[in-house]
This record gives structure tokens, sequence and C-alpha cells, in this order.
């Protein structure tokens, strides 16, 4: 199981709209709109890292009024 955060960009005024959207998609386990440089910070599990980059690029990206993503695995040392 592969664990990251993501920090999402998104147009004026869209970051609300884009949390909601985001939370409901399959391996999102919260989103939250935040302030500072990132407008939203998802925490989303897969099982393997290839499935999470697919489902960043495949869903997460998709979303209407999002410019820019940053996926942060998270390790364990």
């Amino acid at each position: 199981m592969v664990q990251a955060y993501i920090l999402i960009q998104t147009e004026v005024g869209k970051a609300s709209t884009v949390a909601e959207t985001v939370s409901e998609l399959p391996g999102v386990i919260q989103a939250e709109d935040v302030t500072g440089p990132y407008d939203v910070i998802v925490r989303a599990r897969a099982d393997t890292v290839d499935e999470l980059g697919r489902m960043v690029v495949a869903r997460v990206q998709q979303v209407e009024g999002i410019t820019r993503t940053l996926t942060c695995p998270v390790v364990h040392l």
C-alpha cells in the first residue's frame, strides 16, 4: 500500500469545488482546502506507485479548476 499527499493549485475561487470533487474519487482518503502556495491538500492511497501515478494523471488532474499538482509519496524511514 502506497500513500501520498497531493498538493493542488487551483484557479481563483475554485478550491472548495475542487476539494469536494476530488474527495469523491476512488483512492482519496481526505481532501482539504488550505491557505498558502497550494489551495487543496489531498491524502490518497493506492496498491502500487504506478497505480498512484495513474490515479493522479487520469483522475485528479482531470478535475476542472486544477492548474497544477505536486505528488509527495509518504515514506517510512
